[in-house]
Parts: structure tokens; sequence; C-alpha cells
């Protein structure tokens, strides 16, 4: 096994990064050791009006002395609207409440780097200088390409340093600005709540001194200390709750250009089926109905075959489009069951060998041979995202020009497959991007602007509003791969694991979505198949953790926490058997696990003492993880009442670096916890005959109210760089239900969603 991990591995493995996710081909040593380009200004000028005067690319003050701040990243209910702005008011020195949010446009330096840098395969514990040239590599590759997304919890960590240097140097360029009216030296100034102050009282406005700062060189720009942080580290109030509340908030459903008309889609009955015919005639005919659409022929590159309805009222459009008279060729997915599909898995994990992501000692010496065997399999099911906002997008194609509205977590993708399918460059799209009912990873995926485009190409210039019903988005999404996991590990004398041997399959979303979105072969290792289950940070000298790669008939996307999702459930449930195959307490096992880790032992330390101890008839269950760079104790009171299981309370304990805005660091653990309860009570697509068997909420279930047990969330205090927080609170919640399970019935659950009959 020792190969696995070889350089020459890795490096095929980094090699093999460079060319699939980045897109950047091979990287020539002297570009590699040049420093990155700078995030500070744009290729263009901020598309400004009303005398606002831009002080870098990300910032510009109005005439009132509002800041205006560039926002490239999506908002989805994570709060990252309320976060971002507060890196750059702590900075600038002006009150939260003066910052107004305008459209970052589609520049280089919005690009999401973090995301792409935390693709890398390296273990969190790896400090080599291998992984070191890596992350740095890719970052600067990631900055070339500069691709606009929300996601993968990187937001605010991506945010951290360009937003805060936006905000230091034009505070820089606005004292120096001041010193120069006072001709006066800029040490003498300070700034306080949008204005220049001097100790004799003089006072100058931002505002005033915009015009004449916007020509100063800042230099290089100084952070504030954290020390003196004022904004960062308080629990300001969300800023988009107010227009929630009271229903003046947009999104993408609400979007309203005259004249629009709606759009409806008539999908295949079944996956990879082929529209051979329809006939229009039945349906021209009905209230309302302007045109039938075929999308084969424009959507063909995209493996899309449908067809379209577009009336003057969207329920026009979806009576008229489940009435349309059509005829499907099957296609190869036409007997895909969710049997054969595991079945398959099963044939894959013993016949193919896979790929280590880490290897360390030996699993099979001699050393562990003749020690206590203990052995299990566990399994996870396709999972729909089933966000509350319907998958929809407004689009017009008029003189050579498209604009977009609609709720995505990709702009620049979305801006790009829309001039493909238009035929026009990627400058002649313009996008408006708004608020998004939640995304969970399904509006990375830019299906939807590819078909609300090619109907609006064939709508005579009118914009076209596109909705999916709920019953479409369960039965045509890009699902959480299904998984299926082995796991083998020997115990010794003293009841501690020996070694730690860790096989699964599943289907690769890195491959499909390249090939979906980007036209680039699916190939190599996938990080996100075997994250969660490669690097946890249990100290096992003997560890071998291989993943097989399985061609998936079934559409799959990133879905909240990715393989973290599933991983987690997997190795924290076997941990748990562990502890008690050795006659100890499962807290107790991962403790003795964790000496060098004292993180993530303080982490575990403070859920369970937050915890306490379970009132009768109820059980506590453990779970501890680390996703997107945050480390995550969950225990869940569980009971069960008439065979079924009830969650009553969780604490969720997190370091995810320093707290920039508390309130929505517990906001997104009592989300990610809620999310991942669903999908461990009841979340589970299954298929039969090439068909998903779900199709709206009362089949693939949710929360209810009644359901929902009370979320306490400890953040541990720390001054390190922010990290991940919108997801890495969704992935211990199945593992410590189950655990909790075991403890109150003795049954051990290995496979979701988590049933006892």
């Amino acid at each position: 096994m020792a190969a696995h991990s070889s350089p020459s591995r890795r490096r095929f493995l980094l090699g093999g990064l460079g060319l699939g996710v980045a897109g950047v081909g091979a990287l020539v040593l002297g570009w590699g050791v040049l420093p990155p380009r700078q995030r500070l200004h744009g290729s263009a000028p901020l598309p400004l009006h009303d005398g606002a005067v831009a002080l870098n690319g990300w910032l510009a003050i109005q005439s009132d002395g509002t800041v205006l701040l560039a926002m490239p990243r999506s908002e989805m209910g994570q709060g990252v609207h309320t976060a971002l702005p507060m890196l750059v008011a702590e900075e600038l020195d002006v009150p939260l409440s003066s910052v107004k949010l305008i459209q970052a446009p589609m520049d280089k330096i919005f690009g999401n780097v973090a995301m792409l840098k935390d693709s890398l395969p390296f273990h969190p514990d790896d400090q080599g200088r291998l992984k070191a040239l890596a992350q740095w590599t890719v970052a600067k590759a990631a900055r070339e390409l500069g691709v606009i997304v929300t996601g993968g919890s990187s937001s605010v960590k991506d945010g951290w340093g360009p937003m805060r240097e936006a905000g230091a140097c034009a505070r820089a360029m606005l004292l120096q600005a001041a010193a120069a009216q006072w001709q006066l030296p800029a040490a003498q100034c300070r700034t306080e709540n949008g204005d220049v102050l001097h100790p004799d009282g003089r006072r100058a406005s931002y505002a005033s001194l915009a015009q004449r700062a916007a020509a100063i060189d800042p230099g290089t720009p100084v952070l504030k200390s954290p020390r003196d942080f004022k904004l960062i580290g308080q629990p300001a109030p969300r800023r988009d709750t107010p227009s929630k509340v009271n229903g003046s908030a947009r999104f993408g459903i609400d979007a309203r250009p005259p004249g629009m008309l709606y759009a409806a889609l008539h999908l295949p009955p079944r996956l990879g089926d082929v529209l051979a015919a329809f006939d229009a005639a039945p349906v021209l005919s009905m209230p309302g109905v302007k045109k039938v659409v075929d999308l084969t022929p424009q959507l063909a590159q995209r493996s899309v075959s449908c067809a379209a309805v577009v009336a003057d009222t969207w329920w026009r459009a979806k009576q008229a489009a489940a009435a349309l008279p059509t005829q499907w060729k099957a296609g190869p997915q036409a007997n895909l069951s969710s049997a054969g599909v595991y079945a398959e898995f099963a044939r894959l994990l013993d016949s193919e060998a896979g790929y280590a992501y880490h290897a360390s000692g030996e699993v099979e010496g001699k050393a562990v041979q003749g020690m206590r065997q203990v052995s299990a399999e566990y399994r996870a099911p396709f999972l729909a995202h089933a966000a509350m906002e319907p998958v929809n997008c407004t689009a017009q194609v008029k003189n050579g020009k498209v604009m977009l509205w609609v709720s995505t977590q990709a702009p620049g993708i979305a801006v790009d497959v829309a001039a493909k399918v238009a035929g026009v460059n990627a400058k002649d799209v313009a996008i408006e991007v708004l608020l998004l009912g939640g995304g969970f990873g399904r509006r990375l995926e830019v299906d939807m602007i590819a078909q609300a485009v090619a109907i609006a190409l064939q709508c005579d210039g009118a914009p076209v509003q596109l909705v999916w019903t709920r019953e479409q988005d369960t039965a045509h999404d890009m699902y959480r791969p299904a998984a299926l996991a082995r796991f083998a590990a020997r115990l010794d004398e003293h009841g501690r694991i020996a070694s730690w041997d860790n096989k699964s399959v599943s289907g690769s979303i890195t491959h499909q979505f390249l090939q979906r979105n980007f036209g680039l072969p699916g190939a190599g290792p996938d990080k996100t198949t075997a994250e969660g289950e490669f690097d946890m940070p249990y100290e096992i000298a003997n560890q071998r953790i291989v993943h097989v790669i399985a061609d998936s008939a079934v559409p799959v996307g990133y879905w909240r926490s990715v393989g973290h999702s599933h991983n987690a459930f997997f190795k924290e449930s076997f941990i748990e058997e562990l502890a008690h195959a050795a006659g100890q307490d499962g807290i107790a096992f991962r403790r003795a696990m964790l000496v060098n880790h004292p993180l993530h032992l303080a982490v575990l330390d403070a859920a369970v003492a937050k915890a306490g101890s379970p009132p009768p008839g109820h059980a506590h269950g453990v779970a501890l993880h680390q996703s997107f760079g945050s480390i995550v104790a969950q225990v869940a009171q569980v009971s069960v009442e008439n065979g079924e299981i009830r969650v009553q309370r969780v604490v969720c304990a997190i370091d995810c670096g320093i707290a920039v805005n508390p309130n929505i660091i517990a906001q997104q653990m009592e989300s990610a916890v809620l999310f991942g309860l669903s999908a461990a009570l009841g979340g589970e697509i299954t298929f039969k005959d090439g068909k998903v068997e779900q199709s709206n909420f009362h089949d693939y279930p949710v929360l209810r109210m009644g359901q929902t047990p009370e979320v306490e969330t400890v953040i541990i205090a720390s001054a390190e760089h922010p990290e991940g927080v919108g997801e890495p609170g969704t992935p211990p919640i199945a593992p410590a239900v189950a655990n909790a399970v075991f403890s109150l019935t003795g049954k051990r659950l290995r496979s979701l969603p988590l049933r006892l009959g």
C-alpha cells in the first residue's frame, strides 16, 4: 500500500486536480513561485452613478456617506450579506448600517479562491512542504480563473483577507486625504463612524474626502489587530431579516420584468429518456398558451431532452405542459433501480482496488495479526436538495443581449452557460442575482438557466420566467450520491484500535460537475468522495482509507456538506461500535485517541459538559467531526416513542476560528442540525424502472415544527483565521442520533435513513 501515498502518486493527484478542478494545465515553476495577483483593484471600474466615488475594486463612497460594497457572494439564508459587510465596516471604521450592497461585476478579483484551495485532498494534520506548495499554486490558479461562486462554506473564509484589505486601504486613503487638506501629519488623525478626526476638534466626513482620497496611493494595507475589533466578534442582527419578514425581499421567483411570460417544462418520465415526438396542437388551443418549444436541439450538448410550454400565467403553462401529448424513447437508465445500484457498489468493493487517500503503517501486518477484528458495512441513499424556493430562472434574449434574473450560487458559470446557449459573448450577458430561498448546492447547477435561455430565444425578445414544480425538482435533481462503506478494525489487548481499514464506493460529483458545466472530462481521484473518512483526527497508527469511484447513471451534485454528510455517519458510527466492542465509553474512547489534537478534545469536552446527563428514558449519542476547516461535536438527546425515533435536544460545540458574528454561527448550527436531521430520519431517493419513486414532501419528508429539537450552540473562543460555518453542523447529527438509539435499544443502525422497523 505504500505506493498509494508515494510522492509520485501524490504529484499525479495534484496534476490531475490542476487540469480538472483548476483547468489551468501545466504550471511552470517560475509562475508558481511568484506572489499571487492582487485582489484589490478590478479590471474595470465599478458601475457607479449619482456621484459615488470608488476607492478600490470593492468599495465606493456616496455623497451622503453611504459605503457601497460590491458583493460577489449569494445570500441563501446563511447570513453572508451581514457577515461580509462587517469585515469592511470594521476596517473602514463605519457603522454597519451605513454599508449598502451592490452586485459585484463579473471581475476576476471576486473569484472564490478559498473554495478551490480547500478542494485539495490533504490530511488536516499534514504540515508538509508539498501541501503548502500545492495550496499556494491552486490559490494562484483560482485567482487567475476568477470563478464567482458561493459554496464550500468559504464566503467569510475567502473574504477575510480581500474585504478587510479593501476597507483598510480605503480608510488609509481617507485619512491621508484629510491630513493633506488640513496640512497635518496623518499620524495625528484618527477615524470614527465615517469621519476623520483631529484632536483639535476638526472633523471631515468620508463623503467630503472621497474625491481627493481616490487619487491617493494607500500603500500596503495595515489591518486592525483583533484586540481593536469593535464589530467583528459581536452578535450583530441579520440585515436581511426585516425585508424577509415584511415581504419586500426579492427572491429569484419574484422577478417581474415588464411583459414577462411564463414557462413550464414537460420532463422525461425516466432518467435518460429522449423526446421522440410531441403534438403541440391540443395545448396551443388552451387558454393563454403562446408557444410549445422542443428544447432538445438547443440543449443536446448538456444531454437534456424535454419540451416547454409558454403562457401568460405560470398555472396555465403548467397545466398545458402536463397535458402535452409526448412520445419518449427509452434511454440506457430505463431499468435503473436502487437495488441494482447497491449491488453494483458491492461488486466494485469486491473487485476494485480503489484509490488510497491516506495510508500509514500496516493494516494487515504481523503486528496486528491475531488481534480481535471488528467489521461492519454502512450505506447511505441518494438525497434531493428540496430547497423551499422552487427551481426557477427568468431570462430575456433581445438584440443580441441576454438578461438573467436568477437565484444562483454560481453567477460566473450562469453567465457562461447563458452565452453558450444564446450564441453570444459572455460580455453580452447581464445578470441580477436575487436572494435564494435555499441553495444547499442545488443552485450551483445551471440547468434551469440553460433551459430558460433556450426558451427565451424563441419568444421574440419577451422575458420568460421558468418555474419547476416540486415534483419535477424531486424527480430531476442532481442528487447527493448514494454510498456504501466497509470497515475492518483490530483491537489490541487494551481495547485500543491497532488498525483501521476503510473502503467505500460512490459516484463522483466532481467528475460529473466538470463534464456537465465545463465540458471537461472527469478523471482521477475526487476528494469529495472520501472526505470525512481519510481526514479524521483520531490517532491510529495503522490506517488505510480507500475509495472506489462508480460510474453513476444517476446525476449527482454537491449537497450540503458533500461527502462529509454520509462519511461522518459511517466513521463516527463505527468508532462507537469499536468502543462498545472494547467495553469502553464512547467519549473516553475518543479522548484517548485525541492526545495530540487539543482543539478537537476541547470541542468534544465542551459539548459533553454542556449536555449534562440525559433524563430518564432518554439517551445521549455523541459524534465528533471536522469539515470545511471547523471542528464540531454534537450530543443528541434521543428517545424512542411508539417505535419512532424522537430527538428532543442537540448540543453543538464548534471551533470555527474567530467568530465574526456569533449570532449567525448559532443560526447556522441550528439550520445545519435540522437539515441533517431531516435527512437522517426520513431523507431517501429511490429508483425503480428508471424512475424516482418520491415526488413531494409527503414522501420525501422534512422535519415539521413539532419534530424539531432544541439546539444549543457552544462557540469555542479562537483568534485563528475563520473557517467554514454553513455546512460543518450537518455531518455529526446522523451518527449522534444513531449512537443514542443503540444506547437505548441495543440495535445498531447502519443504513440511512434511520429506521427501527
